[in-house]
């Protein structure tokens, strides 16, 4: 196991920079994910790492040693890559084995160690068949047997389960969760699924166009977001974005006029906080008014249920809000190119999240309760969310809704 320090590390292609000055400290044994959208530099930074890529500025310390000139094989890292790689002459067991073959480990070590590499995996059974003969899971997991075979100080994983469908991809998850824990080895994984990032990691480092935006427990980043990326790229279904504007009796918007609690005072009142705000809150900031007592007049609205999906313990209701409810920022246009998103222009959806027992219908009209104390604002020219102030990294909280009680 191994601490894992990035110090200034930058990265450029001549005139491109596509790391920019990462100062990062991953503990002995942590679990940290990189992911951002394609171009963002995760797997540039991981390669660094590896040593797969040459550091142009700023330095790499493995267990406080300088590693910028020594060699991938030096570094005692193990990578895993989307792509299996497996030897298909080989059965799993030579798989498995062959780093140990490589560095002459007697065969007697070596089928030790496989044995129980592939007990830990759920591998035995499969030891003398091809890769050819596993499904795609059961191949990741021998690429992984592989890796932790060596016993190295850090394992590196490059968008391992990318190539598996989606119920595999959910099982792989828990594997490779459960194995860290157990192993305890230092771990950098790379992603572009945030669902994959939020139900991983230790700490979170979110990127974009070669710049950390912001690091984290997963809980932390989705409920404390620095920045529009962060809000818009974390959360899933994501946050809704509306235009918002400060005025003496509040804060207008779509929803209503918004009644200034003292956070939200706090957040407009400094001397450079633009009129027109974007206002952020998640889908399951609402709930059906009707099932929250004493709901306050101004945390509801009403509106026509555009599209209504049942998924047995939640309900998702959109609400088509016309142009008004298009909330414009450089930050969230980047956003939209980001998700592929780009060409849905002129209307607005917003999506709320309720309970089960909603009599919402389709074509009919519902009033929506929001809980205002989920709101976030957020500046528009630079996206900074005004509603967070600079926070200390926290261990995660515990995932769950945010309450439902006004």
């Amino acid at each position: 196991m191994a601490e894992i320090v990035l110090d200034h590390v930058t990265k450029r292609f001549g005139d491109t920079v596509a790391v920019a000055d990462v100062n990062l400290t991953i503990a002995d044994g942590e679990f940290v994910i990189l992911v951002g959208p394609s171009g963002s530099g995760k797997s540039t930074l991981l390669n660094m790492i590896a040593g797969l890529e040459e550091i142009t500025e700023g330095e790499l310390r493995i267990d406080g040693e300088r590693m910028n000139e020594r060699a991938p094989r030096d570094r005692d890292i193990a990578m895993i890559f989307q792509s299996y790689a497996l030897y298909p002459h080989m059965t799993v067991r030579q798989n498995i084995g062959f780093p140990l073959k490589l560095a002459k480990v007697d065969k007697p070590t070596i089928n030790e160690k496989v044995e129980r590499v592939a007990a830990l995996l759920g591998l035995t059974p499969y030891l003398d068949r091809k890769p050819s003969q596993l499904s795609g899971g059961q191949r990741q997991r021998v690429a992984m047997g592989r890796a932790i075979v060596r016993n190295p100080k850090a394992f590196l994983m490059d968008e391992p389960l990318s190539n598996l469908d989606a119920k595999l991809r959910v099982q792989m998850r828990t594997t490779i969760s459960r194995l860290q824990k157990e192993l305890g080895t230092t771990t950098v994984y790379v992603t572009h699924d945030q669902v994959e990032a939020m139900t991983l990691g230790d700490r979170i480092v979110i990127m974009r166009d070669g710049v950390v935006q912001q690091v984290g427990p997963p809980q932390d980043l989705y409920d404390h977001p620095r920045n529009l990326f962060v809000a818009g790229f974390i959360g899933s279904p994501p946050m809704n974005f509306l235009p918002a504007k400060i005025t003496p009796d509040g804060l207008r918007s779509p929803l209503g006029t918004i009644p200034p609690s003292d956070r939200l005072r706090r957040a407009t009142s400094g001397p450079n906080t633009p009129d027109e705000v974007i206002l952020g809150i998640r889908p399951e900031a609402f709930e059906d008014a009707e099932l929250v007592p004493d709901a306050d007049p101004s945390t509801t609205f009403t509106g026509t249920v555009d599209i209504l999906e049942s998924l047995g313990a939640e309900k998702y209701a959109f609400f088509d809000l016309g142009t008004e409810g298009m909330a414009r920022s450089e930050h969230l246009e980047a956003l939209a190119r980001d998700r592929g998103t780009q060409d849905m222009t002129g209307t607005v959806q917003i999506t709320t999240r309720l309970d089960p027992r909603s009599t919402a219908t389709e074509g009919r009209p519902l009033k929506v309760w929001f809980n205002p104390s989920a709101i976030h604002l957020f500046d528009p020219a630079s996206g900074i969310n005004l509603t967070e102030q600079p926070r200390p990294e926290t261990p995660s909280a515990d995932h769950g809704r945010p309450s439902r009680s006004p």
